[in-house]
C-alpha cells in the first residue's frame, strides 16, 4: 500500500502545483487574463479573471495537500470542462495543432481529477488525517466530481458566457 500512497502523493503534488502555478500566473497578469476572457466571449471578464485565478490556487492547494480532495478534483474538472467546451474542443486534440490549442491538456487534467475523486488522496493526506478520506471518495467522489462539472458548466452559461452576436463564429 505504501507504493499506492507514494504514487497518489506524487500525482497530487504535481497536479496541485500545476493548478496553483496556473492560478498565480493568471493573478500576476490579471489585466492580460481579463483581456483573454473578454476575447473568448466571457462577460464580466475582470471578475471572471480574478475568480479563476483564486479558484485555481485554492483547487491546487486542495489537491496537493489532500484536503477535501474530491471537492478540489471537482473544481479542477469543472474548470477544465469549461475550458474544453468554451475554447479547446474547436481546435482538435493536440495542443500544438492550432493557435487556440487542442484539448489534450484540459481533458487529461479532468480525467486525473475524476481518478482522484474516485480513489481518494491516499493515506498521506489531510483527508486521511481527519478521517474523512473514505467518506469522500469512491461513488461519493464520483458524484461530487460530476456535480462539480454540471455546476461549473451551468454557472459559466448563466454568469459568464456572452451570447453570440450576429457575425460571431
Amino acid at each position: 500500500m505504501e507504493q499506492f500512497d507514494l504514487a497518489m502523493l506524487l500525482i497530487r503534488l504535481w497536479v496541485g502545483s500545476v493548478m496553483v502555478l496556473h492560478g498565480i500566473n493568471h493573478a500576476r497578469n490579471v489585466e492580460g487574463t481579463t483581456r483573454w476572457f473578454d476575447s473568448v466571449g466571457f462577460k464580466h471578464a475582470g471578475i471572471n479573471a480574478r475568480f479563476s485565478a483564486a479558484g485555481e490556487i485554492a483547487i491546487g492547494l486542495s489537491i496537493a495537500t489532500g484536503f477535501l480532495t474530491s471537492l478540489g478534483a471537482a473544481g479542477m474538472g469543472a474548470i477544465m470542462f469549461v475550458a474544453f467546451w468554451s475554447i479547446h474542443r474547436f481546435a482538435g486534440f493536440f495542443v500544438f495543432h492550432r493557435p487556440d490549442e487542442g484539448y489534450e491538456y484540459v481533458v487529461t487534467l479532468a480525467v486525473v481529477g475524476l481518478a482522484l475523486a474516485l480513489v481518494g488522496p491516499g493515506s498521506w493526506s489531510i483527508d486521511n488525517a481527519l478521517g474523512v478520506a473514505g467518506d469522500l471518495d469512491g461513488w461519493v467522489g464520483g458524484i461530487i466530481f460530476t456535480a462539480g462539472l454540471v455546476a461549473g458548466y451551468l454557472q459559466t452559461l448563466v454568469l459568464w458566457k456572452r451570447p453570440k452576436k450576429e457575425g460571431d463564429e
